[in-house]
Parts: structure tokens; sequence; C-alpha cells
């Protein structure tokens, strides 16, 4: 018989309630024994909608972010967090976001640097390390999920992430190896492994995904060292990659003594064959076979064609999942009634991926007959995608094909085009900016919900936005700010608002997925080929611009980031999606430039996420992700200044293709990596303009002004100090006034303070 898992679930809730819950308890509205009977009430749902498979991931639960779990789990939080009053979940949220329960602003912590987990939106807390660190276990948190699993009668198989992955994840802050503290980290995994196994649990889930990525022979060697030592220990190790191919890393993964090993067959499907015939007759074999990743549902037909003869072969040694944990999609399609009836024939999130699970182990364990009315059933829906005439726009696709070489070029060289915008916009030494939105408080929420409902009438629901536009505005100019934004009232997210009003695009009420925390998207739905049919921005824009004398960005999302953080098409290749976007997006530059805005920011924040894990195959990508780009920007006059943005990834192996880009001005996050991107600066020349983010705006934390100062005195010594700007990170919406205010006003005075 064919065992099924899970890798891992949603953890946020159907609803977002573990993201209330969180935001409830940092605010003083919930205390900590609320907080735990919200993610107690989440895991025993979560449990009971896994319960038909043979074993259900515990573990993975995270309140928010697993691998800062597994830092506390193995007693690596920083001393700057734990040398504080308060209790051990103040410790946890200081290292997540800066600041305990009781801590005020002007006495926060540094929280630490946040970094995209491999290349997906969520956003990790990264491991720090010196050469001086030392471990020590803590399993509490994992030891009683585990047994409020067994209370309510879970087969569980907790989780954990694997010791060199967990090292490989993190940095060291002194310039030590992370790799010579192997030999102390893996004594505590031994402990935690002894203490699962006196516990009574089977079999666990060891997350080594940096198994997928290109490893030398030093960390290829740590992990042979790894599992010979800890194979001596009693539960079973499943050893879990996922997000990519094996390529030379199969053998060793084979080869290493645990039970078990799970591959991503929907990454890796050449690698299947190759690993059946790898593996060693006394370990199983788990297959991911359905997509943990997107939303459409899978061909369960073609699926067991491929996966019958490995049956065949493995046996009972066969296990099948999903490809990865199901945290990157939403938790149930079974609410989303307004969505449209055909599209979400078409579709499968966390609930229904698991049935498509069961009825592929049912198929194998009982014979296709045994699930032919479901079959059946799958079959049609993804012959109906196929068939639907809502997929194919000619249009858009000679578009397309007619798009030049020319169309990605500006008229002149950076140079040339810095001295015309000088001249025309007259800023300041280190002009100071934001990254493009203000606080969404309550009341423009509530006035979308209530526009969404047919509560409030076209007309109305503009005046309250041209209301916040002007608001906006005011405190702005107030603050000295040199280079002004609209704020984005209008924009419920980055992309779902540009989603909405292109062709191409479908939309859930209930589709949230958790990036970071309690911070949460819900993408949108990329269908079919995509079309804009009218200006999306430019109406708010040049109200904003009629408020004030200061020039006023347009704000814009790029067509790699709509693409990344969008659920995206699997029926044509991923370019062929963002030359469609970046045509639109072009559109929309041209319109915003013939109403005067001659500052327009293309925010492409999701560039490196969608880079290949392999360095190999990074020039591919490269290559039209950076002419998406250059299509979308770049048919503008001289002395118009295209700005773009990127946040929490690392930069420095890519800067020359962000140069490629040819932006006039780039901003970028360095606040919590304390300008350490920049060091991409001392061997390679910069050509343009850049904004290293100097205010943390993930964190509550208000920033200090010598502080700043200090940041960018770092910037200067790797970039021309005037060719800097000031800036946050990041877009301001999921911060409050009372906090966004006073950091503003720190930022403009340290701005102020280096023209002298």
């Amino acid at each position: 018989m064919v065992t099924t898992h899970n890798l891992g679930f949603p953890r946020i809730g159907g609803q977002r309630e573990l993201k209330f819950a969180l935001e409830d308890y940092w605010a003083g509205r919930q205390t900590g024994h609320d907080l735990a009977i919200t993610a107690a009430d989440l895991r025993r749902r979560h449990w009971q909608q896994q319960a038909k498979l043979d074993f259900v991931p515990v573990g993975e639960f995270s309140l928010y972010d697993q691998v800062l779990d597994m830092s506390v789990t193995v007693g690596n939080l920083p001393a700057r967090v734990a040398n504080k009053d308060g209790s051990a979940l103040d410790d946890y949220f200081r290292a997540a976001r800066g600041r305990g329960a009781n801590d005020s602003p002007c006495c926060a912590t540094a929280a630490g640097e946040m970094t995209k987990w491999f290349d997906t939106n969520y956003h990790y807390i990264v491991p720090e390390f010196t050469a001086d660190t030392q471990f020590e276990l803590n399993p509490e948190r994992l030891l009683s999920q585990l047994a409020e699993a067994r209370e309510q009668g879970v087969s569980a198989k907790p989780v954990i992430i694997g010791p060199v992955t967990y090292l490989w994840l993190g940095k060291s802050t002194d310039g030590s190896n992370r790799l010579d503290l192997l030999e102390r980290l893996l004594p505590v995994y031994a402990q935690l492994l002894e203490a699962l196994a006196d516990a009574g649990v089977e079999w666990v889930q060891v997350d080594e995904p940096a198994l997928v990525t290109d490893l030398d022979a030093n960390w290829r060697y740590a992990f042979n060292l790894a599992y010979h030592q800890l194979k001596t220990n009693r539960p079973k190790l499943l050893l879990a990659t996922y997000f990519g191919e094996l390529r030379g890393n199969l053998q060793l993964a084979c080869e290493l003594p645990v039970a078990g090993v799970h591959l991503d067959a929907l990454s890796a499907p050449d690698e299947v064959n190759r690993i059946v015939d790898w593996l060693p007759s006394h370990k199983v074999l788990s297959l991911g076979v359905i997509n943990g990743r997107n939303i459409w549902k899978a061909d369960l037909a073609k699926t067991l064609e491929w996966l019958e003869p490995v049956h065949e072969k493995l046996g009972e040694r066969l296990w099948l999942a999903p490809s990865c944990s199901l945290l990157h999609v939403p938790v149930d399609l079974t609410p989303e009634q307004d969505l449209d009836g055909e599209i979400r024939e078409w579709l499968a999130f966390a609930v229904q991926k698991l049935d498509e699970l069961q009825m592929l182990a049912r198929a194998l364990n009982e014979g296709r007959l045994a699930v032919q009315g479901p079959l059946a059933a799958n079959k049609q829906s993804i012959e109906s995608r196929q068939r639907s005439t809502r997929v194919v726009n000619p249009v858009v696709r000679a578009a397309v094909a007619g798009i030049t070489a020319e169309q990605g070029k500006r008229q002149s060289p950076y140079t040339q085009r810095i001295a015309l915008q000088q001249t025309a916009l007259k800023l300041p030494a280190f002009p100071t900016t934001t990254i493009g939105s203000f606080p969404q408080t309550p009341e423009i929420r509530q006035a979308r919900l209530q526009y969404r409902k047919g509560e409030l009438t076209g007309p109305a629901y503009t005046q309250k936005m041209q209301a916040e536009i002007a608001h906006c505005i005011r405190e702005q100019e107030k603050l000295g700010l040199d280079v002004l934004v609209h704020g984005e009232p209008e924009r419920n997210d980055m992309v779902e608002y540009f989603g909405e009003q292109l062709d191409g695009y479908a939309f859930t009420r209930f589709g949230w997925v958790q990036s970071y925390g309690s911070r949460c998207v819900k993408p949108p739905i990329l269908f079919g080929d995509i079309h804009r049919p009218k200006a999306m921005t430019v109406e708010w824009t040049t109200y904003a611009q009629s408020l004030t004398d200061k020039p006023v960005k347009g704000m814009l999302t790029g067509p790699v980031t709509i693409l990344n953080w969008s659920f995206v098409r699997d029926d044509q290749p991923r370019k062929d999606s963002c030359l469609q976007l970046a045509l639109a997006i072009r559109d929309e530059v041209q319109d915003l430039e013939k109403a005067g805005v001659n500052i327009i920011q293309i925010d492409e924040a999701a560039l490196r996420e969608g880079l290949p894990l392999r360095q190999s195959d990074w020039e591919t990508y490269l290559d039209w992700a950076i002419n998406s780009f250059r299509v979308a920007a770049n048919d503008v006059a001289d002395s118009t200044q295209i700005h773009t943005h990127m946040c929490y990834s690392e930069f420095n192996d890519i800067i020359e293709a962000i140069a490629r880009m040819d932006a006039d001005v780039i901003t970028i996050e360095t606040s919590r990596s304390n300008m350490e991107l920049l060091d991409a600066f001392k061997n390679f020349e910069y050509p343009n303009d850049i904004g290293p983010g100097v205010y943390d705006i993930h964190s509550p934390n208000t920033p200090d002004r010598d502080h700043i100062i200090n940041l960018m005195k770092l910037a200067a010594e790797r970039i021309p100090p005037e060719r800097l700007w000031v800036n946050p990170d990041c877009g301001l919406k999921t911060r409050k006034w009372e906090e966004v205010t006073p950091a503003l006003q720190t930022m403009v005075a340290a701005a102020q303070a280096l023209r002298g």
C-alpha cells in the first residue's frame, strides 16, 4: 500500500485567524495566553483537515517563521534579543520584529535580517552565527505540539529543518566559517531526535532543501558528516528536498544513512527514474506529485501514467506527498463562491490538493476503477481549461511577437539623462523620498469594503480616496520630503490592484498566503493572455500632483514582480506571460508621461525571487526578466526619471544584471543588513543613482538619526554621494501613522545633516 503524507500546511487559517491574533497580541489587546489558544485551535483544525493522511506533519506550525523556530529549538537567538526582561515569547518576537510585548519604541531591539525562502515569496528570519556560537536544546515547542497531536489521535510526523540547511540559511556576523559550527550543532540535533524517539515518534521529516542548490565539496562533506553522526538515533529520518532538481547531489542524497528521501517530482521529473534506480532497497521514496506552490488542478490521469510503473517497482516503499509544504497556497477553495465558475473548476487549494493526493494513492492501491468518478471529473476540468476561449488572445500574442530590441532601450545613456533630470527636478543633495505606499488605515479599508459591497457609489468612493491622497500629500510636505507619492490608498495590494484591471486575471476573496509573520498576500490568478483595457493609475497620480508643487512619483509594479507574485498559468513559458505584462505596464508608463508625470517608479521587488536556484540557469532567466523590465520602462523621454525598487533579497551576485535594467534610480533594502548588500559595489562600479533603505519598515521601531547618518556614510564609501538617495527600505502600508511620522522625521533630519 502507498503511504500518504504532507510536508506542511498553511498556518494562517482560512480567515487569517493567526494574523489577527498576532496583531492583537502585539497591540496589547490580547494576552500571550489568548494567542496560544488561537494557535492551538488552528493546529487542531489543520490536523483534522489532514486526518485522512497516513502521516500528518507536526511542528511546522509557527507563530512567525519556521527558521526562527529552529533557532529557538537549538538555542541560537542573538544575545541582543535575549538579554532583556520579558518572556521567551518576548525574545522570540524581538528576533522577528524588534519588539517584545512590553518594549517601547525607544528601547527596542534590532530585528533579525529577513530574506526570501529559496525562490518563493515567503520570508524567513536569517540565523546569525559567530565563531563563538554555542547551541543548547530547547525542544518544548515541538514536544508540546506533538503531545497536542497525540491527544487528538493524529498520526504525527514531526518536521524540523536539517542541520546543514540550517547553517546554509544563516549568516556569519564576524566573518567566520559557519560550517565550523557543525560539530557543535550536531549533538543538539542528536538530543532532539532522542527526545522525539522517547516520545514515541516513528518518523521525523528532516528538511534539507539546500540539496537542490549548488554545493561545493565542503557542504557536500557536511551532509555526509552530519547524517553519519545522526544515524545512531532511533527515529527513522525522511530527508526532504524540494523546489528543484538534485542534479549532482542525487547520489549523495541517496547514499546518506537515512530511512527515506523525498524528491519534488514536479520540479525534477527527469530524476524520478534515476532516484528509483539509485535508492537502496531498504529505503522509502517519497515523491512530491501534487504542486505545493501553484493552484491549478493536477492532471491525475497524466500523473498516474508515469506513477504506476514507479509503484510497480517500489510497492510499499513508495510514499506520496505534495511537492513541498502547502504553506505557499491558500487553505481551502470551498468558500470561493464568488469566483467565476469556469475558472473555479480549474483550481485546487491546500485542502483540495490533499484530496487529489488521496485519489492518486487510492488509484495505485486499488486500481483506477476505484476512483473512476473523480478521475472523470478531473479529466473534464483539465480539458475545460485547455478548450477555453478565454485563455488565448491573438492580438496580445501578435504584439509580443512584434517586440524589438529597440523597444528596450532609452534614447540616451544615463550620464546624459541625469543632467536633464537634475535641471528639471532641482532636487537637493541626498534627496528624500518613500517607496510608495503610506498607512492603510481602518477608514481606508472600510471604504474599499463598502465600495466592493455596493454600499458606496463610485463618485463617493473616489471622493474618499482623494481625501486620503490629500492628507498624504500634506503630511509629506510637512515632513519636508523632496519627492512625494500619492500614498496608494486605493490599492489593496501592489500586485492584486493591477491584476484587477488587466484582462487575463481572476481573483479570490479568501486566497490568502503568508509572506512573513502576520503579513499575508492574496496572489491574483493569471489564467490567460494579458491585456490592459484602460489606464490604471493616471487619475490618482495626476490628482496628487495637482495638490503640490513638489514632484509626485507615478507608482507601478513591474512585470517580473506581477508575474512572480501571481499564481501563474502553467500552460506556456513564464517568459511569454512576463512579456505580455511588460507591454501592459509599458502602456501605463506612456500614459503617465503624457499626463505630465516625470518621475515614474516601476517596482521589481521580486526580481531576485524568480532567480533559479542553480547559477548555471541564471543567465536565461535574467535575460528575459531584465528585457521585460526594459520593454516596460524605456519608451520615455530622457527627462523622465525611471525608478525601481527591490527588497529583502541578496543582490550582490546579480548586481551586473540589475545595472542592465538601466533605471535612473534604484532603491533597495539595506537597513537590516547594515549596508552589507552594498558590498557588491566594492568590485562593481554601479553606474546610476541608488537609494539604500535606511529605515526598516518591517519593524515598529523608530530609527535613530545618527544610525541613519552612519549607514549613509557607509554607502558613500561605495557610491559617490551625489548619486545617493535617502529612503525607507520598503512601502509603509503595514505601519501606522504614529509610527511612520516620527520615523520619517528622523530620516529627513538625517538627510539634512548629511547635506551639511
